[in-house]
């Protein structure tokens, strides 16, 4: 199969910008690695929200709850008790949740690839 050419021009990126994304990916590779100098670094605390308006997501993907269910990996039920708030979603659900609803587009992306 012929390689595909862009029609979009190169990026002139210079040397020093170079040499910092270069930097930036090694010491990525060291944190990874376990290498890395304790306190070199910063990760980001990710905030997951307490409470999330099930009903109100779901209301704004135009989904029921039957499809929203099935399009994001919930049970029906599970959607239809915390509407009803019967039970709250856990943490790893209210997390998807929260990005369902400020970047459905992503989720989408993620959820149809391969």
């Amino acid at each position: 199969m012929p390689h595909k050419t862009s029609k979009q021009p190169p990026i002139d990126v210079g040397d020093e910008d170079f040499n910092r994304v270069m930097a930036g990916l090694e010491e990525a590779k060291a944190i990874v690695a376990g290498t890395a100098a304790p306190g070199s670094y910063r990760l980001r605390q990710v905030r997951v929200p307490e409470t999330v308006d099930v009903k109100a997501i779901r209301a704004r993907t135009g989904l029921s709850q039957v499809a929203f269910a099935s399009r994001y990996g919930f049970s029906p039920g599970a959607v239809r008790d915390w509407e009803q708030k019967r039970k709250p979603p856990e943490k790893a659900n209210r997390l998807l949740l929260t990005i369902i609803d400020r970047r459905p587009e992503v989720i989408d992306d993620v959820l149809t690839a391969g």
